[in-house]
């Protein structure tokens, strides 16, 4: 039933980039959507590709459910999350002020405001997270 769904889904990417892509040519929709179509078509083609392999080839397979279930995978993977939060943060703060000190008002604005969602989420999902644990 998983893999049904997910073969679904890479033909709905597949449908709804050529749609993109056919809009976009007929300029009835600008080139970030056209491009976006574009990028939709090669993300469905590429899982669809990605089903395939997992469905007829048994070491491929092996090796996909290890990677998705080891518990040290996942550690690497919630570990790499962490880390790129923390240098988001760092590099927003540096930009924020490298932007004000550049005189780019908005661009410094921005970057603030980028850390503050990430504080926000930071906050609300250690709160949802402190009292499911």
């Amino acid at each position: 039933m998983r893999n049904d769904r997910r073969v679904i889904a890479a033909i709905c990417y597949i449908v709804l980039g050529a749609v993109l892509l056919v809009l976009g040519m007929m300029e009835m929709v600008d080139e970030f959507w056209s491009g976006m179509g574009g990028a939709l078509i090669v993300v469905g083609v590429l899982r669809m590709v990605q089903f395939f392999r997992y469905r007829n080839n048994e070491e491929y397979r092996e090796k996909a459910e290890i990677a998705a279930k080891d518990e040290r995978n996942h550690y690497i993977r919630n570990k790499a999350w962490a880390w790129s939060g923390y240098l988001f943060m760092i590099i927003a703060a540096v930009a924020t002020i490298a932007f004000r000190v550049a005189g780019q008002d908005t661009l410094s604005f921005a970057a603030s405001m980028a850390i503050c969602l990430l504080l926000v989420l930071y906050w609300v999902s250690f709160l949802v997270l402190s009292r499911k644990y």
